[in-house]
């Protein structure tokens, strides 16, 4: 019996369907074997457990006023998931990015090009694979958050439905989120490369903060009606909160919060409204690229075909009057003597790896740091200048480490004969840019006999490289330190003391972050970390 024009359809529906998830699937299980997921799924666990700090501990993730709510399985759930968002939105960004120039270059894209599969389909896979993963670190997060309540001891019951309800209306929304903007910038070519990571971080800033308002498109990240609940509740139990705002993120606390007893928040329908919403319009952001993506077909990507070589057309070369003279024999090669060690040549060879293909307008950007570290006032080029220089190299830095297995050429250099000595050229090379990308404030800061400002220098000179270099050896990708480190240059940026590496934020005229001395055995630990995870993966070859 012939099946009817309905059932055939729904069977071209049902095969397509499977075909997607198998290659969803399979993505997802490749990019689960890397280093960077390991890490990022570590760091969303140490977020679990930061997201909820102990009773007496000195800094705080959310908070209303000088409340907040006693670790229940409502609070519990909800900074969690809260943390989790605003983590996942940025970190994870990076970790599922590079999908399409992956399948590139390894020749994937190809055998895909050869097949049915569509445009759609294949950013439909790709979309699929992104919220695979990123919805895993959500899982694993979700999953510590009992454990934390517990461990924290201030209530021993868990409740399912406040505990996870979160993580379902805040959490995944903003997950599809984050998978649809890594596809869209992994299939414009323009944000394809180091660019387009520079760019997320302030599109994430932008969302994180204006996210939380009341007029946020689409509930934004979900906050406003959370806080509205911790409001009505404390209002109800007479508290006033008039010129007390509501707190998300890491804030250092002096004294331990106060403590009410929340029993979460019920969503209305306007609210799950919204969500959906935001996972449609994440699903349409996704197949957006369709209208320009090639889907690795050279005709559509504009791309050239190989003539024969010769004349224009096509048109082959004349043969040549007369067959080459066969070679003659003139010895062995000789190795041509060079003056200098071995090791100054192999810290030139690193640095100009580094630096290959920078820009002239790079420099030029880089040239125009210096001169107004020169001629600006001394406060504004500690507050100012010093960390516009130290974030303009940020896609250089990220290379550290990687570049050898980016490249494939990892086996090859495994044959130095000292390969610690390569680790500390390729970490040298690293300082260098970073002392020459800062070198004008230091002149200025030595001049001015600022010596507290000159140590702390000293130590984000060394504390940069050292953290490229580590993040880049474990992770094997460069995505993983920009993840980190524009957040952190961000804190300083932004006149926060505490994680203030490079002495830009002054108290009384001195550097009020962490001592200098402390910074530096921070790099020392780093380096070290970098310098073992290579001894390791050496071991095992």
């Amino acid at each position: 019996m012939r099946a009817g024009p309905r059932g055939a359809a729904d069977g071209l529906v049902g095969r397509l369907a499977g075909r997607l998830g198998r290659l969803a699937l399979a993505d997802f299980r490749e990019r689960a074997r890397r280093p960077a997921y390991a890490l990022t799924l570590a760091a969303a666990v140490g977020l679990g457990c930061l997201a909820v700090p102990a009773a007496g501990a000195h800094w705080v993730i959310l908070q209303i006023g000088d409340y907040r709510g006693v670790y229940n399985s409502a609070w519990t759930g909800v900074a969690t998931a809260l943390a989790g968002a605003l983590w996942l939105t940025l970190g994870g960004f990076y970790v599922v990015r590079g999908t399409v120039a992956r399948d590139e270059a390894t020749g994937v894209g190809r055998l895909l090009a050869a097949t049915p599969l569509t445009r759609s389909g294949y950013l439909a896979a790709k979309f699929l694979s992104n919220a695979m993963v990123l919805a895993s670190m959500a899982g694993v997060l979700a999953l510590t958050a009992p454990v934390v309540q517990l461990a924290r001891g201030e209530s021993d019951t868990i409740a399912p439905g406040p505990l996870l309800l979160p993580f379902a209306l805040i959490t995944l929304p903003l997950v599809a989120v984050t998978a649809a903007a890594a596809l869209l910038f992994d299939a414009t070519p323009a944000l394809r490369k180091g660019l387009g990571n520079v760019v997320w971080f302030f599109v994430w800033l932008a969302i994180a903060l204006g996210g939380q308002g009341p007029g946020a498109p689409l509930g934004g990240i979900g906050v406003h009606d959370v806080v509205a609940s911790m409001r009505a509740d404390l209002t109800a139990r007479h508290v006033d909160l008039d010129g007390q705002e509501f707190s998300l993120g890491l804030t250092f606390i002096e004294h331990p919060l106060r403590t009410f007893d929340w029993g979460g928040f019920a969503p209305g329908a306007d609210f799950v409204t919204g969500r959906v919403a935001l996972v449609l319009a994440s699903c349409a952001a996704a197949l957006l690229p369709a209208l320009w993506f090639s889907r690795f077909d050279p005709a559509r990507g504009g791309e050239s075909r190989p003539r024969p070589e010769g004349r224009p057309g096509g048109t082959p070369p004349p043969a040549p009057a007369a067959a080459p003279t066969a070679p003659v024999f003139t010895g062995p090669p000789r190795t041509v003597v060079r003056s200098g060690g071995a090791f100054g040549r192999l810290l030139a060879g690193e640095l100009r790896i580094l630096l290959q293909g920078v820009s002239r307008w790079w420099w030029a950007v880089a040239a125009a740091i210096a001169v107004a570290g020169v001629v600006v006032p001394l406060s504004a080029v500690t507050r100012l200048v010093l960390p516009a220089a130290w974030v303009w190299p940020v896609l250089l830095w990220s290379r550290l480490g990687t570049q050898r297995h980016e490249y494939g050429v990892e086996s090859l250099l495994g044959a130095y004969p000292s390969r610690r000595g390569a680790v500390a050229a390729e970490w040298l090379a690293g300082f260098a840019v970073t002392a020459l990308a800062g070198f004008a404030p230091l002149v200025r800061l030595v001049v001015a006999a600022d010596w507290a400002g000159a140590g702390a220098w000293a130590g984000g000179a060394l504390l940069v490289p050292s953290l490229a270099l580590a993040l880049g050896t474990l992770s094997r990708t460069h995505r993983l330190f920009q993840a980190v480190y524009l957040p952190l240059w961000y804190t300083t940026a932004n006149g926060l003391p505490l994680l203030d590496f490079m002495g830009a934020v002054r108290a009384d005229g001195h550097p009020a972050g962490p001592p200098a001395p402390a910074v530096a055995a921070v790099a020392a630990l780093l380096a070290g970390v970098a310098f073992a995870a290579g001894a390791v993966r050496r071991a095992r070859r």
